[in-house]
């Protein structure tokens, strides 16, 4: 499959190696701007407050996108969109936010990052990857989704970098973070009866998502870990064996 060739503009206006320094520069004042305002004082419940109550939904979901170029991590989002908003109404709003924030994240490495980062794909490894992105984007984005513990960011720009088309790749994502993102914000919604079913459900379903996380990074290190070679024994009649019986 053809490579999509980047804008002219952007082609005209920057070498990739610029676009790229712009990357990492956006990114880290969106990190660094957390010491100047914190979400979590806008995602309380006094942000209903502060916004019309028709933009309120709206207004959070484009708070939720920003705040995840941020990396602010997602289950917090999530929870704050259950105990603003419901089970229901948040478990939308979450997974717009996600989409959106997705969105942004990708249009930023694709038109930003991609041109220089392209050589680093000639390794086997990450040729394999995106290889499988580019050929199978909608299965190999939805894994990336459903499967716990891999990095939301990790996952946006790692598609940005590789061939899959846009509207796979948010189509995706849409689906593929709704299992995650419910169970997070049931537990929001739910916060304040930490007996009831609702929450015991949800935290458990995280605590089992966490588990499996971290067994799956456990035996993808001991995978990667190289074992020591062992000592071949020598065959009868072999030379080895034949110059011991000679030596004694």
């Amino acid at each position: 499959m053809p490579e999509e060739p980047p804008p002219r503009a952007a082609r005209a206006l920057l070498p990739p190696r610029a676009r790229l320094a712009l990357l990492v520069l956006l990114l880290s004042a969106a990190a660094c701007s957390l010491l100047l305002w914190s979400p979590q004082r806008l995602l309380s419940p006094g942000f209903t407050g502060l916004v019309p109550a028709p933009w309120a939904g709206p207004a959070f979901a484009v708070l939720f996108a920003l705040s995840t170029l941020a990396f602010v991590p997602k289950p917090v989002l999530n929870a704050a969109a259950g105990a603003l908003f419901g089970i229901h109404q948040g478990l939308a709003l979450a997974v717009a936010g996600t989409t959106l924030g997705a969105a942004l994240a990708f249009a930023l490495g694709r038109g930003l990052g991609r041109d220089a980062l392209r050589p680093l794909l000639r390794t086997k490894v990450l040729a394999a990857l995106d290889r499988r992105l580019t050929h199978q984007g909608f299965r190999s984005v939805l894994l990336l989704r459903i499967i716990p513990g891999v990095p939301f960011a990790a996952a946006n720009y790692g598609a940005a970098f590789s061939g899959v088309r846009p509207l796979v790749f948010l189509t995706a994502t849409a689906v593929g973070v709704v299992p995650g993102t419910a169970a997070y914000v049931v537990a929001g919604a739910s916060a304040a009866s930490p007996t009831s079913p609702a929450f015991l459900l949800s935290a458990g379903l995280i605590v089992a998502t966490g588990l499996f996380s971290t067994v799956s990074l456990w035996r993808a290190r001991r995978r990667s870990t190289p074992r020591p070679a062992e000592p071949v024994p020598s065959r009868p009649g072999s030379r080895g064996a034949r110059g011991q019986r000679s030596s004694a």
